[in-house]
């Protein structure tokens, strides 16, 4: 057998390492309370539309799997090479609507990586820092005492659909701020989700009213952008 290719069975067979089951425990016991801490955090200070509690329910078991598999993988050099083979045929999808949810995707994993790389001083402190700038950005830096902006969802189905183009003019008659944040329409249904903001509530029931008047299907949601969950 070639020198070269027994000396490299022989580095992969060596390069190995055994982390005590003990230590384990304690990583995914971390992991696990970091996750929970971090899903908590993101419930009631997260700013995404969707429903932040189905969506934070995954973080602990995101951040404990990874922290496993980061764990078993470091242990030897030639399941580090495996698991480059395994992922190119593992093909995960999620229905991310916000960047956001990315975002704290990004934590959950990253949580699992620095435990199940035994960093837990530098995890624990990175995860507490970014969740205490995060509370601390929610409650003294963006939330005004008086808060009007609101999340707007639109409706309309057959035979008396709108287009969007009504419903944009509606709102540019009485918001002072729209912004699309969702769109989508099919044949029979269209929905669109929109982030606005009135300066008084008689705008609001301005707006109800026109949007009622553009078609008998439409059905209208206001929901206060800072409680969502």
């Amino acid at each position: 057998m070639d020198p070269a290719i027994l000396s490299f069975d022989e580095f992969l067979a060596t390069q190995s390492y055994h982390l005590p089951v003990g230590d384990f425990l304690i990583n995914l016991i971390i992991a696990g309370l970091l996750a929970f801490l971090l899903s908590y955090t993101y419930v009631h200070y997260g700013t995404a539309l969707s429903n932040r509690k189905m969506f934070a329910r995954n973080f602990v078991l995101m951040a404990m799997t990874t922290m496993f598999i980061i764990t078993v993988v470091k242990s030897s050099l030639a399941l580090s090479l495996g698991l480059v083979g395994a992922l190119s045929i593992v093909r995960f999808r999620t229905a991310i609507k916000e960047p956001e949810e990315l975002a704290y995707l990004f934590l959950t994993i990253a949580i699992g990586l620095g435990l199940g790389a035994d960093q837990r001083v530098i995890t624990t402190i990175a995860i507490l820092v970014i969740i205490g700038l995060i509370i601390i950005r929610k409650k003294y830096i963006h939330t005004p005492k008086y808060d009007q902006n609101l999340h707007l969802t639109i409706a309309s189905y057959s035979p008396d659909k709108i287009a969007l183009g009504q419903i944009v003019s509606v709102l540019d008659k009485h918001c002072s701020t729209v912004n699309l944040k969702r769109f989508d329409e099919s044949g029979e249904v269209l929905e669109a989700t929109f982030f606005v903001k009135f300066n008084s509530f008689n705008d609001v029931e301005n707006t109800k009213n026109e949007l009622n008047s553009l078609s008998k299907s439409v059905k209208i949601t206001f929901l206060d952008s800072q409680g969502t969950y």
